[in-house]
This record gives structure tokens, C-alpha cells and sequence, in this order.
């Protein structure tokens, strides 16, 4: 599998191995827009710990970011958000400042280090916006911990392994197969050199931080039955040309009560979630586009301004 291959799965921004010198420059543009964090640090929760840190002041704001990445791909979009509430980028287990863990790596595990953040850090709720795996994670936390979720965001989110397109699908599998051999591939990028660059181990903990992604990220799932249990109001993102197919971001709509029935002229009948699809993105780019966050906020104000 090449590396252009691999990264593709999981893009941390519109970049190419195939040309990492323009890799390189597009991270440094990005980072350079990122604001200065008002706190971080380590939130002992779950018998781990999670690194964490905030943006901002106001209502907190959970934001999980994409696999091999951590809480800066989401670039310009922090600085959008924490306008108005308290962003707190958490970087999930092998990714970033959390680092691996030395445990199976799963959904259910990263959702529950969440939802024991989101307690520990004096809140009772929180809203939650993910991203690709942070998308998921986010879902999953909406799932088994619905008590500390306020709102929910999901862009480009896959409630069930199949809905990938065969290309990632199959991708996926290969990471899986040989996780040795993609940490080996990645070496140089700017998803290796973000890591070594914030997590606790260095370089020295790459291996095994790819080790534990590996193993999980081949797993198969699907949370079909368990969605339309999700009591969150919800807002999901897509990109048209998304790794997600559009069909099944379609179907996790639905699956939540979206589009159901006509809405009516008085909108007497419009559900609490809504659906937007971004045009003329990818998986890929879509992470760096304030867009999505230009759609969040008047969903997490709860359409304040429209009412």
C-alpha cells in the first residue's frame, strides 16, 4: 500500500505525499492560524490520561479530531468556534499529546475517556463536534453516554464500516494487516512529524501509538440499530465527494428521524436534527474549511437567531 494510499484514509489536511514539500508548507500555513490555547493538559479519566486543550471562553465545546491527527487539523475552524464558547480539543488515544495507552484501542473506550472528561472537568453537559474518527467517537458517546451530551456535530462520519468507499474500505484493512509496515511508510510526513513533535513518548512511542491504531482501525462495526437511540439534537455534516459514501451520510440522517415527513409551511414538523452537505469538497479538505463551522454554530445556538 503506498503512502499516498494510507494518508488518504486519513488526511489530516487537502495534501499529497506525493509532493511533501508542499505538504510541509500548507501544515505551516495552518498552524500559523491557530490561536494560542488558554489551558492544556493531562485529565486523569477512564484509569488514563487524555491531553486536552482550550480555546476560548463560554459553553463547552468538545471538538475529536481525524485519525492520525489531533485537535490543530481542525486549523482555522478553532478560532471560529472559540468566539463563543470554551473549545476543548482532546486528542484521542495514539493520537497527539494522549499517546498510546497500552490498551485495546475501541470506540466504546475513547467515547467513555469523553464522556469521564467532560465530568472531570466541571461540567455537566457539553456540545461535541467530531471529525472522521473523532466523528465516530463523538457518536458513540452520544450513544452510551447520552447524560453529557447537549448537542451533537458529526463531518464525514461512518456509522458502520461499510460505509466507506472501497477504496478506504479496503485501505483500512491493509493498516490493519500490517501496522509495522505504516508506520514505516509515514515517516518524514507531516502526520509523523506532528506526533513526535507533541506526544509524550516522541518518537520513541510511534511504533507503538500506530501499533494500537492499527489493530483497531480494521475493525468492523455498525451502530444501524443503536443511532435512532441517540437523544442529542444532531447535526450532520458531509462533503460531497466525502471517503463516506453520500448514500449512507444520507441514511445516519435518516436513521436519526431526519427527513421523515414534510416539515409543513409553519415548520410544525421539522425534527430536532438537520443535515448539510458542503459542495465542491472532499474527505480530505473539508476539515479545513470554516464552513463547518459556519454550519455548527447556528446549530449549537440552537438556531437562536432564525427563531
Amino acid at each position: 500500500m503506498t503512502k499516498h494510499a494510507i494518508f488518504s484514509l486519513f488526511a489530516v489536511a487537502a495534501l499529497s505525499l506525493a509532493a511533501p514539500s508542499l505538504a510541509h508548507a500548507q501544515e505551516v500555513s495552518q498552524m500559523s492560524q491557530l490561536p494560542t490555547p488558554t489551558e492544556s493538559g493531562f485529565a486523569e479519566v477512564n484509569d488514563v490520561k487524555i491531553w486536552y486543550q482550550t480555546y476560548g471562553e463560554g459553553e463547552p465545546l468538545v471538538l475529536l479530531h481525524g485519525g492520525f491527527g489531533s485537535v490543530e487539523m481542525f486549523g482555522p475552524n478553532i478560532e471560529v468556534l472559540a468566539q463563543g464558547r470554551k473549545v476543548i480539543g482532546v486528542d484521542l488515544q495514539a493520537h497527539g499529546g494522549t499517546g498510546p495507552l497500552g490498551r485495546p484501542m475501541s470506540f466504546e473506550a475513547m467515547a467513555t475517556d469523553i464522556a469521564e472528561l467532560i465530568k472531570s472537568l466541571g461540567y455537566e453537559k457539553a456540545d461535541v463536534m467530531g471529525y472522521s474518527l473523532g466523528g465516530a467517537v463523538a457518536m458513540r458517546v452520544a450513544i452510551d453516554h447520552p447524560e453529557v451530551v447537549d448537542r451533537l456535530v458529526t463531518v464525514s462520519t461512518a456509522y458502520a464500516y461499510s460505509n466507506w468507499h472501497d477504496y478506504n474500505f479496503e485501505g483500512m484493512k491493509a493498516i490493519n494487516a500490517d501496522p509495522e509496515a505504516t508506520a514505516q511508510s509515514l515517516i518524514g510526513t507531516p502526520q509523523h512529524e506532528g506526533y513526535v513533535a507533541k506526544a509524550p513518548g516522541g518518537e520513541e512511542s510511534w511504533l507503538d501509538a500506530v501499533n494500537e491504531f492499527g489493530a483497531f482501525i480494521g475493525t468492523d462495526y455498525d451502530w444501524s440499530a443503536e443511532v435512532p437511540n441517540i437523544t442529542a439534537p444532531t447535526l450532520v455534516i458531509v462533503a460531497d465527494w466525502d471517503a463516506v459514501r453520500i448514500s449512507a451520510a444520507t441514511q445516519l440522517f435518516e436513521l436519526l428521524g431526519g427527513g421523515a415527513q414534510d416539515a409543513q409551511w409553519d415548520r410544525s414538523d421539522m425534527g430536532q436534527n438537520h443535515f448539510a452537505v458542503i459542495p465542491n469538497v472532499t474527505h480530505y479538505d473539508i476539515i479545513n474549511t470554516t464552513a463547518i463551522s459556519e454550519l455548527a454554530i447556528p446549530f449549537l445556538d440552537g438556531y437562536a437567531a432564525a427563531e
